[in-house]
C-alpha cells in the first residue's frame, strides 16, 4: 500500500504546487482560496511532523502574534510602516486586520519553519543542542522574511491588496516593513521553539521535508507568471509616485530568484545527499531498495 499512497501523494503535491505556481500571484478570490488550502496542508504536515498537540501550538502562535503586531502596525505604523488593507469585501476581521492575512502568516510560516529545519540539519529535532531553540528561529525568520521581500511591492503598489501611506523606496514599500516582518516572525518562531523544546521530537523523513520545500518554492515562482506574461504601463502608489509596472514584476523575479529559489536549491540538495548516504548505508549491509525502512506487512 505505501508506494501506491506515496504516489497519490506525490501528484497531490505537485497539483497543488502548479496550481500555486499559476494562480497565487493574483491575491484574488482564487488566490485567497490557495491561502485557506495551504493552510490546511501545513496543518496536515505539522501533524505529521509534531503531532497534532504541537501542530495546532504552532497554529494558535503564529496567528495570536501575528495579528496583535498587524493590528497595532496598522494603527500606529508600527513596525511596518502606516498601511491599511485594500482587498477586503466579504473577508472576516480582527481588528483591522482580515484574517486571511493571519492564515498567510502562518501557512507560508510553517514551511520557512521546515525550510529552516533542513538548512539546520533537522535542528526542530535537536533543540536542546548547540544553540538550536535561538538559531532555528533566527533562520527560519529570514526564511520567511524573504517571501515578503519577494511579494510585497507586487502585492501592494501593483495588485492593491494593501497600500502603504507614504509608499517607500522599494517600488512603494517602506525598508521598515521588512524589519517589522523580520521581527515579528523571530517572534512566534522563538515561542515556538520554546514549546516544541519540551516535546520528544523526531526527524521527519526527508519526502516530508521535501513537500515543504517544494510548496514554498512554489510561493517564490508564481511570481514569474506575470512577468512573463510582458504586462507593462505605469502604476501610482498611494504616496503619489509613479513607478514602472514592468519594473516591479521584473525585480520581484531577480530577487526570487537569489533568495526563495537560493534557499529552496539548498535545502533540496540537503535532502538529495540525505537521501544518497541512507540509499549507501543500506546497500553497504545489504538492505533493500526502501532504504532502511521495513517493508509494508501483508
Amino acid at each position: 500500500m505505501r508506494p501506491r499512497f506515496e504516489t497519490i501523494s506525490a501528484f497531490f503535491v505537485a497539483l497543488i504546487a502548479a496550481a500555486e505556481i499559476a494562480l497565487s500571484w493574483n491575491p484574488n478570490p482564487v488566490g485567497q482560496t490557495l491561502a485557506v488550502l495551504s493552510v490546511v496542508i501545513a496543518l496536515a504536515h505539522g501533524r505529521c511532523v509534531y503531532g497534532w498537540k504541537n501542530a495546532l501550538a504552532f497554529f494558535v502562535i503564529t496567528l495570536v502574534v501575528t495579528l496583535i503586531v498587524e493590528n497595532i502596525g496598522a494603527a500606529t505604523g508600527v513596525p511596518f510602516g502606516h498601511y491599511h488593507f485594500i482587498v477586503t469585501a466579504g473577508l472576516p476581521f480582527v481588528g483591522r486586520i482580515p484574517l486571511v492575512a493571519g492564515l498567510l502568516w502562518f501557512g507560508m510560516g510553517y514551511f520557512s519553519w521546515q525550510m529552516a529545519a533542513i538548512l539546520l540539519d533537522d535542528a526542530d529535532a535537536r533543540l536542546g543542542q548547540r544553540g538550536n531553540i535561538v538559531a532555528l528561529p533566527l533562520i527560519a525568520a529570514f526564511v520567511m522574511t524573504q517571501w515578503d521581500f519577494v511579494m510585497d511591492r507586487g502585492n501592494s503598489t501593483l495588485s492593491g491588496a494593501w497600500a502603504w501611506h507614504e509608499g517607500g523606496p522599494d517600488f512603494g514599500v517602506p525598508l521598515s516593513n521588512y524589519a517589522g516582518w523580520f521581527v515579528t516572525s523571530w517572534s512566534f518562531y522563538q515561542l515556538y521553539a520554546i514549546w516544541l523544546a519540551r516535546s520528544a521530537v523526531a526527524a521527519p523523513a526527508p519526502s516530508l521535508r521535501l513537500v515543504a520545500v517544494i510548496l514554498y518554492a512554489a510561493a517564490g515562482l508564481t511570481h514569474l507568471i506575470p512577468w512573463l506574461s510582458g504586462a507593462s504601463g505605469e502604476i501610482i502608489d498611494a504616496s503619489g509616485r509613479v513607478w514602472r509596472s514592468g519594473d516591479i514584476r521584473a525585480i520581484s523575479v531577480v530577487v526570487m530568484l537569489l533568495t526563495m529559489l537560493f534557499s529552496s536549491t539548498l535545502a533540496a540538495i540537503k535532502i538529495a545527499r540525505t537521501l544518497w548516504e541512507r540509499a549507501s548505508c543500506a546497500t553497504a549491509v545489504g538492505l533493500p531498495a526502501h532504504i532502511g525502512h521495513p517493508p509494508d506487512q501483508a
